[in-house]
C-alpha cells in the first residue's frame, strides 16, 4: 500500500530550509530548486564544504547548535 505523499511547494520548502539554516548560521550555496525535474519536485541542496556538514551534523542532533 502506498501512501500519497504531501503536496508541497518546492520553492516554498526551499526558502523554508533556507530560513531555519539561516536561523543556526548555516548556509548552503547552492540551495535551488531543481529546474531539470519540475514533477518531482526535487530541492537541490548542493555541495557544501566538510565544515559546514559537520556544523549541520551538529545541528541536527538533540539540543545541537550550530
Amino acid at each position: 500500500m502506498a501512501t500519497k505523499k504531501p503536496d508541497v511547494d518546492p520553492y516554498a520548502a526551499a526558502e523554508s530550509l533556507r530560513a531555519a539554516l539561516t536561523e543556526v548560521g548555516i548556509v548552503f550555496p547552492s540551495l535551488r530548486v531543481d529546474p531539470a525535474s519540475p514533477k518531482l519536485r526535487l530541492v537541490e541542496l548542493g555541495r557544501v564544504r566538510a565544515d559546514v556538514a559537520a556544523r549541520l551534523a551538529e545541528a541536527l542532533q538533540p539540543g545541537g547548535q550550530a
